[in-house]
């Protein structure tokens, strides 16, 4: 017996939530960051407005590897 896809495309007992790529989720999320300090909407702390997003999205990530990319997305923001 096979599984049906549903809308998705994933197989029917494969939960879509399960499906999404924390990597692929941390770059979108870092993306918005960056556009939304490009846009002067973020002017807090970059690390902890990223953690917190992360943190909402289920995504735990080492502090030192959210600082990082917090870094990172300065630099890109600033650039």
């Amino acid at each position: 017996m096979t599984d049906s896809a549903d809308d998705t495309g994933l197989p029917s007992d494969v939960d879509s939530a399960e499906a999404v790529d924390p990597a692929e989720t941390a770059d979108s999320i870092a993306d918005e960051i960056r556009g939304e300090i490009l846009l002067g909407h973020i002017q807090d702390d970059v690390s902890h407005v990223l953690e917190e997003r992360l943190e909402e999205e289920g995504i735990d990530m080492r502090p030192e590897d959210v600082d990082e990319l917090a870094e990172e997305i300065e630099k890109d923001a600033s650039s």
